[in-house]
């Protein structure tokens, strides 16, 4: 039998897990675009955020690719703990973050502190005029009383939970 045939879990793709790239990667790309579609800009935290979605994506675009190629299955595993390690990170910084929305912790100084630097005199008028602070500790969205940080921690750990799932659906697979 042939490792692109379907065994007893599903097809090889499926089994493998490296489904990964499916539409459930564009929900947080799709939250991106309303919050800066609609004129919200976003803080620090999450800019820092969407570094683990830089990271998934395209290792599970790889991973894919590689089950598809009939990649060892170690390989195609290894990715998937790579993916889900990414993606539980971000949830703890989504918790941290809406944590700090909350006020249940104080967030970074650079974007929730007190303003302590404002440099010269004279040209703080000229600063003031040019800069402009979105604060990490004042969510600029809410929906069902989640904030976006609120959303990307389920986003997250959901996509935590597929990883861990393809893995162990490679584990399982015959051809592992």
């Amino acid at each position: 039998r042939s490792q692109y045939e379907c065994n007893t879990s599903g097809s090889w793709l499926l089994a493998s897990g490296s489904w990964l790239p499916s539409p459930l990667w564009l929900i947080p790309v799709r939250m991106e675009v309303p919050p800066n579609g609609f004129g919200l800009q976003p803080c620090p935290l999450c800019l820092e955020q969407r570094i683990a979605y830089y990271v998934a994506i395209p290792l599970a675009l790889v991973v894919a690719f590689a089950a598809a190629r009939g990649a060892a299955p170690a390989l195609v595993t290894a990715g998937l703990v790579l993916i889900a390690l990414a993606m539980l990170v971000n949830a703890g910084l989504g918790v941290y973050h809406a944590g700090v929305e909350w006020k249940f912790w104080p967030g970074p100084t650079d974007c929730s502190g007190p303003v302590t630097n404002l440099g010269r005199a004279s040209d703080l008028m000229r600063q003031l005029r040019n800069v402009t602070i979105v604060r990490c500790d004042e969510a600029a969205w809410r929906f069902l009383g989640l904030s976006l940080a609120g959303y990307n921690v389920l986003i997250s750990l959901a996509l935590a939970a597929i990883a861990v799932w393809g893995m162990l659906e490679t584990r399982r697979s015959p051809n592992a």
